[in-house]
């Protein structure tokens, strides 16, 4: 007999979660001590919680009844919303007790982004089940899930950044320098080099601009020195005066 109205019969998938995240619980508290342990108890029995409520409502709203028979789509909405509330329980240094410990755990000591580690875990658990079960396709759903809601983590954690990071060498550095400080409004820092071929010392200038301003430095560039050797990087997070606070 189902424990509420409208589940299908057997365990609430909620309740069933709980049980399994008593060890993890136990994990984190061992790793991370009493600050992680009453976050921790607080989310995953509200998760348990909530998840055996709305699946019990779930046939009572049309749309989202509608959406249950669309996989694709439920993988989507889900992990997308999961990614984003494990994110900031991650920010406000909690866990949720699943394998979000294990994957905090991996990050503390390969320091790979939280959000690759739950999908490298939660991916093998995927394969387990698929060995055990033999069914193709819930494993590849779960797969597609597993990777969106692993980079929402990443994304609602560290944020959407459009910064790049430039280094230019130039002979013309102070032009270029200059250009990029009174025309693009942005600071620099100088770098002192030694060509590898010639042994000739250079000044390489390191700044970072707005994705936007790309087009922009580039022409500068140009106009100033067409010989100029530029490098262009991704910057994954950027903290400090200008930018985000190094405190958040």
């Amino acid at each position: 007999m189902a424990w509420i109205p409208g589940l299908t019969e057997g365990l609430p998938i909620g309740t069933t979660a709980l049980f399994f995240n008593i060890p993890l619980i136990i994990v984190a508290y061992k790793l991370f001590g009493n600050s992680y342990l009453m976050r921790t108890i607080v989310t995953f029995v509200s998760t348990a919680f909530f998840v055996d409520i709305l699946t019990s409502l779930i046939p009572k709203f049309s749309m989202v009844h509608d959406l249950q028979n669309d996989m694709l789509l439920s993988c989507i909405y889900g992990s997308a919303i999961l990614g984003f509330g494990v994110a900031q329980i991650l920010k406000a240094h909690g866990t949720s007790a699943g394998t979000d410990v294990l994957a905090k755990l991996l990050t503390k000591y390969t320091k790979i982004p939280v959000g690759y580690t739950i999908i490298i875990i939660d991916s093998v658990i995927v394969l387990f089940g698929l060995i055990a079960f033999g069914d193709w396709q819930i494993p590849m759903y779960s797969l597609f899930t597993v990777f969106i809601y692993g980079k929402m983590v990443d994304v609602f954690m560290q944020g959407l950044s459009f910064n790049k990071a430039v280094f230019i060498i130039s002979e013309k550095h102070e032009e270029i320098a200059q250009r990029i400080m009174y025309t693009m409004k942005r600071g620099g820092t100088y770098f002192h080099g030694k060509g590898m071929y010639n042994g000739t010392e250079k000044e390489i200038i390191y700044t970072v601009i707005d994705s936007k301003q790309v087009s922009v430095l580039r022409e500068c560039v140009k106009e100033i020195d067409p010989n100029a050797f530029i490098t262009i990087i991704e910057a994954k997070e950027i903290l400090g005066t200008g930018f985000k606070s190094i405190e958040e």
